[in-house]
Formats: C-alpha cells, structure tokens, sequence
C-alpha cells in the first residue's frame, strides 16, 4: 500500500514517514520546502533503510498533484500540508486560505479522479 503524505518534509511529516515505513508502507511525498528541508527526508531514509518517493512542489498544483496520483498507485493519503505559522497569518490570511483551502481541495480533486470507479463509486 502507497501513502501520500503532503508536507512530508516537515517536522510531524518525517517523522508520520518514519512510522510509516517501519511499518511496511510505500511512502510518497509532496513538500513545496518553504518551511522545511529535503535533508529530514534523507534522514528518514537513513534511519528506516527505505527509499520515499519525493516531489518538490505545491499541493496547488493540479497536474502535479494528477501525476503524483497517476506514477505511484497512491491507497491513502495523510495530508499536512498547510500554512501554520500564526505571524504569517496575521500579515497575508490569504496565503493562508489559498494553501490551506485550495490545497486541500486540489488534493481531494485529485484523489477522486485516481479513486473513482466508472460507476462513480470508490
């Protein structure tokens, strides 16, 4: 089974990838890098033995969002991804709805058009 973990190279994000892999998951993760760093992921790797799948980008983007579905068989999803930093909040709410809102529904949107039966069921 393949988890997508959106904001994977966060802090709760490696470490959920950590768990994840130990426990003999395909792990698959999307992270733009604004307030992390690609080296947590190499160091999951190290401590697990196990490769992640890695994609820089925004949870955005509706082709790369399609793509990441479309190149790993991707079962669940665990999505942390998001705008968290109250300061930044203050100064510009609407990075904060656009990441937030529009990234969650860009990866919903996603999810179903890999998920949805021909019947329209999952």
């Amino acid at each position: 089974m393949n988890i997508l973990v959106t904001g994977g190279a966060g802090y709760i994000g490696s470490h959920t990838c950590v768990e994840l892999l130990n426990s003999g998951y395909g792990v698959v993760v999307i992270d733009n890098l604004c307030t992390s760093n690609p080296k947590s992921l190499e160091r999951v790797e190290k401590l697990t033995g196990k490769k992640v799948t890695f994609y820089e980008g925004d949870v955005r983007d509706e082709a790369l969002m399609n793509k990441i579905f479309e190149e790993n068989d991707v079962d669940r999803v665990v999505h942390f991804a998001a705008e968290s930093h109250v300061d930044r909040s203050i100064k510009d709410p609407g990075v904060f709805a656009r990441t937030n809102v529009l990234g969650t529904l860009t990866m919903l949107a996603a999810a179903k058009a890999a998920w949805e039966l021909p019947d329209g069921s999952f």
